[in-house]
């Protein structure tokens, strides 16, 4: 018996834990070496291993930014603000490193009003911008300030 009343397994205090984190630190050390192979395959060809966990964790920084950017520009499609707009350059941050995401990204660019040339017009990316930062502003003015 143990001194909290519990059996006594035999094994060294807090070996149970020892154990799992050995097979958890095994585990991710077997992630990241197939990642850094994988890299060095398919990457752009890396000389090093640091080039190639550089590199990994150069694609992770992107693929969160473009998909934070891409969550709001969705959040924005129901709040006052230039969602479709967002909605793109998320997409096109996250096709670098994500396949889908160019395709999304031209169907997006298509319902983007836009002159002749493609690029987006002045007055709908600057009156989206300036009715966003009104709504923010309104909104904290209201929350924090009244």
């Amino acid at each position: 018996m143990t001194a909290d009343g519990g059996p006594d397994r035999g094994g060294p205090p807090g070996g149970h834990r020892d154990h799992d984190h050995r097979r958890l630190h095994e585990i991710v050390e077997a992630l990241e070496d197939a990642a850094v192979e994988a890299e060095m395959e398919t990457g752009r060809r890396e000389e090093t291993v640091a080039e190639a966990k550089r590199h990994i964790l150069v694609r992770i920084a992107r693929v969160a930014l473009g998909s934070a950017v891409t969550a709001f520009g969705l959040a924005l499609l129901v709040l006052p603000g230039p969602g479709l707009v967002v909605i793109a350059i998320g997409l096109a941050i996250l096709s670098e490193d994500v396949p889908f995401a160019r395709r999304m990204l031209d169907r997006v660019r298509a319902r983007i009003p836009s002159d002749a040339e493609g690029n987006v017009s002045k007055p709908v990316l600057f009156g989206g911008l300036a009715v966003t930062v009104v709504a923010v502003g309104t909104s904290l003015w209201w929350t924090f300030l009244r």
